[in-house]
């Protein structure tokens, strides 16, 4: 059955070993860490059981979201689920106080959706602790690839801020240490006021992330409110990411411009060439400097930045 499917998914995902995993001593084989793998039990056995229709107005929103705008391609699926029915129920937990019985846990599209058509959804509803919500919400939708890059970003600082170890964090996002190392460095560097004024960006992916963070390093003097006022009110959320790259890379060269005619005319030692490639570089004592002489490849210096730390193994393990 098709409910059963997402199980079959996590199930498979808790079983095997991954990165992580290895770096708490656990050898090859023996599987996922026992907090993600019972997890994936616990989901299986849920997805076993027969799902119920919820009134969607008991159920109240996740305490922390993994996604942006459950909104984007909204239309898509309200009309799949006006033609042939929800496929893949929900998932609930009991929640206290006053208020909504139930706390989503993951499927908040679908809920919203059948909102929007007045019907009620299809979920399964299961007594889980916040920590066990969170694991579950991360599993089933790295399963279903649904979060942008800094979807991932932001989910996985708020894991972080849960108590979540780096290795476990990870295991339920389904990505590798270095992958990690960036998603949190661009989420704790850049503002939140700014990532949510631009969005998702579900077409872009890491790099000119990666790349906004170097420059907004760079920029260390301008404010969030002027850094919002170079995003236009108009345009996906990847376009506005582009045009924000583009309007802090120029104004990067411009001072790049200004410095260097002023270090030109104190020091007559230029940068060297790289051949016929548009980056130049000096190594001096300690330091080493480099430059790109086209707006098209400064995404390079982002680049190297990111790969600091791999290159210095590499440099560290053949001396």
């Amino acid at each position: 059955m098709k409910r059963d499917l997402l199980a079959k998914s996590l199930a498979q995902m808790g079983s095997k070993p991954s990165a992580a995993v290895e770096e708490n001593d656990q050898k090859p084989g023996e599987g996922a860490p026992r907090s993600l793998k019972s997890m994936s039990d616990v989901l299986s056995q849920v997805s076993a059981q027969a799902a119920q229709e919820v009134d969607v107005s008991e159920i109240s929103d996740s305490e922390i979201a993994d996604r942006f705008d459950v909104a984007e391609g909204l239309d898509d699926l309200i009309e799949s689920i006006r033609t042939s029915g929800q496929q893949l129920p929900a998932l609930l937990r009991y929640r206290r106080g006053v208020g909504p019985r139930y706390e989503v846990v993951y499927g908040r599209r679908r809920i919203a959706a059948c909102r929007a058509l007045g019907i009620k959804v299809k979920a399964y509803i299961k007594e889980m602790d916040q920590r066990e919500a969170l694991v579950s919400q991360a599993l089933e939708n790295s399963a279903r690839l649904e979060r942008s890059f800094i979807e991932q970003a932001i989910f996985a600082i708020k894991l972080e801020e849960q108590g979540f170890t780096r290795a476990e964090i990870g295991d339920v996002l389904a990505v590798d240490k270095g992958t990690l190392s960036k998603l949190i460095s661009v989420a704790r560097d850049l503002p939140d006021v700014l990532i949510y004024a631009i969005g998702a960006a579900h077409e872009a992916g890491r790099r000119p992330w990666l790349e906004l963070r170097r420059l907004i390093k760079i920029e260390t003097a301008v404010t969030d409110a002027e850094m919002l006022s170079l995003v236009p009110d108009n345009g996906t959320p990847t376009e506005k990411l582009s045009a924000l790259i583009e309007a802090l890379q120029a104004a990067e060269g411009k001072s790049k411009k200004a410095v260097g005619l002023a270090a030109n005319a104190a020091s007559p030692n230029p940068l060297s060439r790289l051949k016929d490639r548009p980056v130049s570089f000096k190594a001096k004592g300690k330091r080493l400097m480099i430059e790109v002489s086209e707006q098209k490849e400064r995404g390079f210096i982002g680049f190297v930045e990111a790969n600091l730390e791999r290159l210095y193994d590499e440099w560290k393990k053949n001396p």
